[in-house]
């Protein structure tokens, strides 16, 4: 009889609302170099700091990349462990819909 093995169970996500602490944190959640987080901080990228180090919060960051790209839907930044096809068709509807206004 072959060997059953454990059902893999995928690695919890990180609440949303939970604060990105310290460059790395912020760089990683933005999938950036941390000298790229610094410069976009210095072009208004919403973080605060307390004391020696930044805070953000990753939908104030999710928000600012969106208007940064000109979008008018959200821009969604992907974290580890979660499930993406809920975006993906969001994203299609909103390239379909972009789609047939630019050819009306």
């Amino acid at each position: 009889m072959p060997k059953q093995s454990k059902p893999v169970r995928p690695a919890k996500a990180k609440p949303q609302s939970e604060s990105l602490k310290g460059w790395q944190q912020i760089a990683s959640f933005l999938s950036q170099p941390i000298s790229v987080a610094q410069r976009w901080q210095k072009s208004g990228m919403p973080v605060e700091r307390e004391g020696r180090n930044v805070v953000a919060s990753p939908e104030a960051l999710t928000r600012w990349v969106g208007t940064e790209a000109g979008k008018s839907e959200p821009v969604h930044i992907a974290s580890e462990g979660e499930d993406l096809i809920a975006d993906l068709k969001q994203g299609l509807s909103y390239a379909r819909r972009q789609r047939k206004t630019r050819s009306s």
